[in-house]
């Protein structure tokens, strides 16, 4: 088994931060904010760390170059959270062992949330384990369903949410912990079968459930770190919590 791999999605714009700098590479602190969720990832002894370029690709590389242990994997076309992970494929073709999927825009993530996340995923052997989070405002945000006895039944997005599902405030963060082999075959079969004609990568959880496989869906995050940032408010609010939160 090799050591933990973190697949990190950082191809995205930054239209809603009206500003032409990759939404990855705005500052905090002196910062670029991937830099954080790199730090996390490493902290969790990550050894392998996948970048996923896209928009303004070279100027990520250029930003990140002096990271000796980054790769990157470029998206061409934007075609959701579960193609970017796909483009990671060729890196990995060789890992053996557990990878974590981050995205690159939520720099409050914490290192030992992470390391809890990926021993569960070890502990139970599972071919995924959902990062969550439990938040009343939950507008926007992936819904947890969870069958009678608690168990993991798949995420359902507020657009296509069920009143009942809707006010469910269980989350996905955007974090998952998965085998590696269990990922990619499971992204081989992902279908962009959506409003969006995307490829999503919460797909995955579901068909690897329906195949057997152990998937869980466990509250290791707060709903702090799950925070993405979209706009320059956001990246402020960020910016006050880090000054204010001591280092792990």
């Amino acid at each position: 088994m090799n050591p933990p791999a973190a697949v990190i999605l950082a191809a995205g714009k930054s239209t809603r931060m009206k500003s032409e700098l990759p939404k990855v590479l705005h500052p905090i602190l002196g910062r670029p904010m991937i830099e954080y969720v790199l730090d996390a990832a490493r902290a969790a002894h990550c050894q392998k760390l996948v970048v996923i370029v896209g928009h303004k690709a070279d100027e990520v590389k250029a930003a990140l170059a002096d990271h000796s242990d980054v790769e990157f994997a470029l998206q061409a076309d934007q075609k959701g959270t579960g193609h970017a992970v796909m483009m990671s494929a060729d890196k990995l073709a060789d890992h053996d062992g557990s990878v974590l999927v981050l995205a690159g825009d939520t720099p409050l993530l914490k290192g030992s949330s992470l390391a809890k996340l990926l021993e569960i995923q070890q502990q139970n052997q599972a071919a995924c384990v959902v990062g969550t989070a439990t938040t009343k405002a939950n507008q926007g945000l992936g819904r947890i369903v969870r069958d009678a006895n608690g168990k993991f039944l798949r995420i359902v997005e507020q657009k296509d949410a069920t009143p009942e599902e809707a006010a469910i405030e269980e989350i996905n963060t955007g974090c998952f912990a998965f085998d590696g082999r269990q990922l990619f075959h499971a992204l081989e079969k992902v279908k962009p079968d959506n409003s969006q004609a995307e490829y999503y990568l919460t797909d995955c959880a579901e068909i690897l459930l329906k195949e057997g496989e152990t998937v869980l869906a466990d509250p290791v995050f707060d709903i702090q770190e799950a925070m993405g940032i979209n706009t320059q408010e956001q990246l402020a609010e960020v910016a006050q919590i880090l000054q204010q939160t001591p280092a792990e």
